[in-house]
């Protein structure tokens, strides 16, 4: 298996730029969902810099599976619970009873997304450049 983490931190870098774009153009729902893209795609390069590979999309399942000397601090968990929530309803107006995910989302919602993913990419940075 090639060793691609690299690859993964970069994208994940420039999902979360798009998120922090997305929120500049009022697109907050994409900015929510862009957030919960970086932060996987983050701890996806981190299981490949660890030499391993995470399958699904899971942040919190991600972290709990990470090994012990990996793991960040316990407050971790809910900020990628957090971010779990925003995979699906970001998208898909049948998140909803009605609407559409713009009419759910907003700028307070998009911020702590980026705020929360900007901390997982933090801890996955210092990881990876010890």
């Amino acid at each position: 298996m090639a060793r691609r983490f690299e690859d993964w931190f970069r994208q994940a870098e420039r999902d979360l730029r798009h998120a922090r774009n997305s929120i500049g153009s009022q697109d907050f729902e994409w900015a929510c969902f862009a957030s919960q893209q970086a932060a996987e795609k983050a701890l996806k390069a981190l299981y490949q810099y660890l030499g391993g590979e995470f399958y699904g999309h899971s942040l919190l399942k991600m972290l709990v599976e990470l090994p012990e000397a990996a793991k960040p601090a316990e407050a971790f968990l809910e900020t990628a619970a957090d971010l779990d929530k925003l995979y699906i309803p970001t998208r898909y107006p049948n998140g909803f009873d009605a609407g559409a995910p713009a009419d759910y989302f907003s700028a307070r919602d998009a911020q702590k997304a980026v705020s929360d993913a900007e901390a997982i990419i933090d801890h996955v940075r210092r990881q990876v450049h010890r």
